[in-house]
């Protein structure tokens, strides 16, 4: 195993920058996950990593090893794609053993590592198969086993659970944070899906047009995001943006107003104009409210229901909408009227030009 050290890596095609000047360090052992929208270079840069494209600037650093000119069969690296590539003629068993056996390994070593991967990822009763007599879970536990029976120093994985169903894909992640915890290969995983990201994530990278908006534990970005990128993206339903103008003690919004905390208010100056930020779950149905909507959708989800609202607005402004989380018992529909009250200790402002956060401060 061995820590991977990005820094500076760029990479340019023609006239268009896929990455720039990333920077970060990834401990050995430690299993971090890169996401964000697509075409933002995630997979770019496990690409780069495994030694598939070459960066155009920066190093790259396996260990204490800088790989830049490193081919990638020299790097020991696995890589799982989302096409999982099992070999269809080959057995389960053979598949598992085979970057074992392009190694020179033993027929002894091969049979205990597929042992060993087999029982780890119980896929034992399978090893006599082929590819096609498999479901789309087990050929991606079969495509895992083939990446970590040969013990590689780094693991990488670009969305190796999006062929999945959602069920599935639930469980498979499940147990891949368990299989982390079991072999401790330094790990880096690509998604579009900031559910495995928080699940999974020691770290996690946020990028956005080939650019680190953020790295941080998952909690943490969530908690307090660096801008108005992260803190919509992180978090399902998105967080709230609602554009706001501040007037000395409140924030004016299309005719109503929103409190100012009492910590804000010296720091800012009537007539400056915001991102407003707040969470689903920071706001609640309230007499005592802070916004008269309007209910739109109605979407019950068992445990909660997810209510979209609307904003009164003038006739020509575009339509400010609001998710709200609620419980199940509330019953609303669509066109009742909702006062929502906001916890005011839980909001954000962005700067509405760069999205960078203004507040919290820190």
């Amino acid at each position: 195993m061995a820590s991977v050290q990005l820094d500076g890596i760029t990479r340019r095609f023609s006239q268009a920058v896929a990455i720039e000047d990333i920077t970060f360090e990834v401990p050995d052992g430690q299993f971090w996950v890169l996401v964000g929208p697509s075409g933002c270079g995630k997979s770019t840069i496990l690409r780069t990593i495994a030694g598939l494209e070459s960066a155009t600037s920066g190093n790259l650093y396996i260990g204490e090893v800088l790989v830049n000119q490193v081919p990638a069969r020299q790097r020991d690296v696995a890589m799982v794609f989302q096409n999982y590539a099992l070999y269809p003629n080959m057995t389960v068993a053979e598949n598992i053993a085979f970057g074992l056996k392009m190694r020179g390994a033993d027929t002894k070593t091969q049979q205990e590592r597929v042992e060993t991967m087999a029982r780890i990822l119980d896929i034992t009763h399978l090893l006599n198969r082929k590819p096609r007599q498999l479901s789309g879970g087990q050929q991606q536990r079969v495509a895992l086993g083939r990446a970590i029976a040969r013990q590689p120093q780094v693991f990488l994985l670009d969305e190796p659970l999006s062929n999945l169903d959602a069920q599935l894909r639930d469980g498979t992640r499940s147990e891949l944070k368990q299989l982390h915890q079991q072999v401790g290969i330094t790990t880096i995983y690509v998604t579009h899906d900031q559910v495995e990201a928080m699940t999974l994530a020691d770290r996690i990278v946020i990028l956005e047009r080939g650019k680190i908006q953020q790295i941080g534990e998952p909690q943490s970005i969530y908690a307090h995001p660096a801008n108005r990128m992260v803190a919509t993206f992180l978090g399902n339903p998105p967080m709230n943006i609602l554009p706001v103008t501040y007037t000395g003690d409140s924030f004016h919004l299309e005719g109503q107003k929103i409190p100012c905390p009492s910590t804000l208010g010296d720091s800012l100056h009537a007539g400056q104009h915001f991102d407003l930020g707040i969470r689903p779950e920071h706001i609640r149905v309230s007499e005592d409210a802070h916004l008269i909507t309007e209910v739109s959708v109605v979407e019950p989800l068992g445990r909660e229901t997810l209510i979209r609202v609307k904003l009164p607005t003038e006739e020509r402004s575009p339509q400010i909408t609001l998710n709200v989380q609620v419980s199940p018992d509330l019953r609303v529909i669509s066109g009742d009227r909702l006062p929502l009250s906001l916890d005011l200790d839980r909001l954000f402002l962005f700067d509405p030009t760069t999205g960078q956060r203004i507040y919290p401060t820190g």
